[in-house]
């Protein structure tokens, strides 16, 4: 999936992060609806041949995270991490394919390399897999774009790549298409709603 990297000042994207992540816990907002089931994309699927247990569905987990501050703190956090640490390059700059899904282990990846290395460290962080859902954009250029979508009980927030802000999705300027299922291993359909743009976004 193609990707544009902004080349974000890792100065003021850390600074943004730590006023966020001090602030006090964003308002509540509603959360995104879906509206049936989607086609999974071939990278998802080819990634989930190889690692089971991310695509997994556990329905007996929280389908939404209780924010506390420190969960908050904690997602904030791992966003600008990642953020920071991982090299935009595109598939086809990297692996000479369009579009293949994996872990940036070598320090470089695609957009949604980073938002797979978010959740499984989110993961770690105690925060349940089911909640955190990935999800196809069109962003600003009106091109496919990978964001990770965390639920929560204050509304769905979104971590992307593009900004280290952690923005309630109503808020990011992109066309919802799609995300994984929470209750089974599958996407559904979020029926390309388009959200307001912000100034935080895509900066």
């Amino acid at each position: 999936m193609k990707t544009v990297f902004l080349g974000l000042s890792l100065l003021f994207s850390g600074a943004a992060a730590q006023a966020q992540t001090l602030a006090s816990l964003p308002t509540n907002s509603a959360p995104i609806s879906s509206v049936g089931i989607a086609k999974p994309l071939l990278g998802w699927s080819q990634f989930c041949e190889k690692y089971r247990s991310e695509c997994a569905v556990d329905v007996t987990e929280a389908d939404k995270i209780e924010l506390t501050p420190q969960a908050w703190k904690t997602i904030v956090s791992i966003n600008q991490r990642v953020n920071s640490s991982i090299k935009a390059v595109t598939d086809a700059d990297h692996f000479g394919v369009v579009d293949t899904w994996g872990f940036p282990d070598d320090g470089k990846g695609d957009c949604e390399d980073f938002q797979l290395l978010k959740r499984r460290l989110l993961v770690e962080a105690g925060l349940p897999r089911r909640a955190m859902r990935m999800t196809v954009v069109i962003d600003e250029l009106g091109e496919g774009h990978a964001v990770l979508m965390v639920r929560t009980s204050r509304g769905d927030f979104v971590l992307d790549n593009k900004t280290s802000s952690v923005l309630p999705w109503h808020r990011t300027g992109y066309v919802y298409i799609k995300r994984e299922s929470q209750d089974a291993i599958g996407w559904v359909s979020l029926g390309g709603i388009i959200s307001s743009p912000t100034t935080t976004a895509n900066r």
